[in-house]
């Protein structure tokens, strides 16, 4: 095991979050015995120990024939649990509120997460609602508005991003670095990103990074149907969400004596 700050990781701990890490990017993929042990390097034998450990504690969850496995409910505890504790998501939840009902369009805040964002809070359009919250999905930094504004926040040599191709969402996706990095110079010039169709087809966005760390984490954007934004609208959404981006970091500086979390 690999040490950090000299003190040895603990083999079997890391083991467990690989798996519970494995079970919840399957969504609603069930997995089997054997696809867990293989996709882990883990014995088959040490592998069900570890998931019949994992069944007792709530954290993962069998079907009636104990061959398949998913994520527990703990595990949405634990989740629920972040967002409630994390004084950013607290403070930023009235003016998310604030930008939805001055715009009545899809408003997001997510995290940079290594190579990816998370979203944190969703408040759904007024106009378009969709049948499944966003909030802890992930999608890469690359293909959106919010991943954008956060790659802006970065130099490019120091840019979280995946080793290879760029994995695309949709057809207008970037999957060239070149053309990535001209559009975080573009997002850097005007101060926010901008995506059309990028993550979703037929959804255009813009997006905000949250300078309350340095460099930024955190971002927050504004998601409309391309049928409904016209000029007027994108620069009504473009105000509001600027307008709303100033009183969240207001409320989040340094002097704010929020915990610096690391």
């Amino acid at each position: 095991m690999p040490e950090n700050n000299g003190v040895r990781g603990v083999k079997s701990a890391s083991r467990t979050v690989a798996l519970l890490e494995l079970l919840a990017a399957r969504g609603d993929r069930p997995a089997r015995l054997d696809e867990l042990a293989e996709e882990l390097g883990v014995p088959r034998s040490s592998m069900y120990q570890l998931l019949r450990t994992l069944i007792d504690c709530g954290w993962v969850r069998t079907d009636t024939t104990g061959s398949l496995y998913g994520i527990g409910i703990r595990a949405l505890h634990t989740g629920t649990s972040y967002l409630d504790s994390d004084p950013h998501v607290r403070a930023a939840r009235p003016y998310l509120d604030e930008a939805s009902d001055a715009l009545g369009e899809t408003i997001h805040l997510a995290r940079l997460d290594g190579s990816n964002v998370v979203y944190l809070a969703t408040r759904e359009s007024h106009e378009y609602r969709r049948t499944l919250t966003r909030v802890g999905r992930r999608i890469p930094a690359h293909a959106g508005a919010l991943g954008k504004a956060l790659l802006a926040e970065r130099p490019d040599d120091e840019l979280p991003l995946p080793e290879g191709p760029l994995t695309p969402r949709t057809e207008h996706t970037h999957t060239d670095r070149a053309t990535l990095l001209a559009d975080l110079a573009g997002v850097r010039a005007r101060g926010y990103s901008v995506e059309r169709e990028e993550t979703v087809t037929g959804i255009a966005g813009v997006g905000f990074a949250l300078r309350y760390d340095s460099p930024a984490v955190d971002a927050i954007s504004c998601s409309v149907p391309l049928a409904r934004l016209g000029e007027e609208h994108e620069a009504r959404v473009v105000a509001v969400m600027r307008e709303i981006r100033t009183k969240i970091e207001s409320v989040l500086s340094p002097a704010s004596g929020a915990p610096d979390w690391r």
